[in-house]
């Protein structure tokens, strides 16, 4: 859901730009961490997803309706229910299930296969061309998954081999977010991000709770909830688009891809979360498939 500069920012706009993004990229980081609190605690990954989006939703109708932008055209009912099933409800389903069986920094670097679903997706859908730079980024991509899936590692449980739904569910995150992007076309520059999360969450949220086992919940897991759905889905979504408003689209996805490092990073340090030689190797063929197809993208616009 991309916004347009409407000016040439200036210097210290572009930095505070940087700011904004990077600080996105640390909530969206810490999103997975955060989660396995949550699931060590006997809270199920649909419920999980179920209360983000619920909690979230308050906090954008709130800001909707703070700015008058509660607007919805009928024609675009259908195009919003779908993309509430699929980027709400299967989205942060699957992150989460992903997160659960194979450790959050495992969930965020397949998070980041986006832009090669992307890539195919716009070939099918709008027969966009496959430059050379884009099939390579693809090959990468692919290369990635598979050294991820072969790298092991430990998730921080004991796992020493990747679980296939873990594999699964990561790459189904992957092309939800991807759906983002191509959804953000068709609502650019008609709504703003709370008005579409205003009426995209309820939804998915209502999609989500007949697979919601609802448990009892400490204090300090409501606590955690509440960071989900404040810090890492409102705040880090207003940070993004605050950034953006200072930077060019392709700068601020590049800057971006901190996000799997500092759940990487996290996940290391709170919850012993490694992968081996070849999972880290992945990792970087995903991450610099990413800023090939930006970069390239970004040669074809004006700056």
């Amino acid at each position: 859901m991309p916004h347009h500069l409407e000016k040439t920012p200036g210097r210290a706009a572009v930095l505070q730009g940087y700011l904004f993004i990077v600080a996105a990229a640390i909530l969206w980081g810490v999103l997975g961490p955060f989660s396995r609190y949550a699931f060590s605690h006997g809270v199920g990954p649909m419920e999980v997803a179920f209360w983000r989006a619920t909690l979230a939703w308050g906090l954008f109708a709130a800001h909707a309706a703070l700015n008058h932008e509660t607007r919805v055209e009928r024609r675009d009912i259908g195009h919003l229910i779908v993309f509430a099933l699929m980027g709400v409800a299967v989205f942060f389903g699957s992150y989460q299930v992903a997160v659960e069986r194979g450790g959050a920094a495992l969930a965020s670097v397949l998070l980041y296969t986006a832009p090669a679903w992307v890539t195919v997706l716009a070939r099918l859908l709008f027969n966009e061309k496959l430059s050379p730079i884009k099939l390579l980024a693809l090959g990468l991509t692919l290369s990635g998954v598979v050294a991820v899936a072969l790298g092991g590692g430990n998730n921080g449980m004991g796992v020493e081999k990747l679980n296939p739904l873990a594999i699964g569910a990561g790459l189904a995150s992957g092309f939800c977010y991807s759906l983002y992007y191509l959804y953000g076309k068709h609502f650019s520059g008609r709504y703003s991000s709370p008005n579409l999360f205003l009426y995209l969450l309820p939804v998915g949220a209502l999609a989500l709770y007949p697979l919601v086992d609802f448990s009892h919940k400490t204090l300090d897991v409501w606590l955690v909830l509440i960071v989900l759905a404040f810090f890492s889905t409102y705040g880090a979504y207003f940070f993004y688009y605050l950034g953006l408003r200072r930077l060019e689209a392709s700068r601020a996805s590049i800057t971006a891809t901190l996000e799997p490092v500092v759940a990487a990073l996290v996940a290391y340090f709170w919850w012993g979360e490694r992968f081996g030689i070849i999972g880290y190797l992945g990792s970087v063929l995903i991450i610099t498939a990413v800023i090939l197809v930006v970069w390239d993208g970004a040669k074809k616009k004006p700056a």
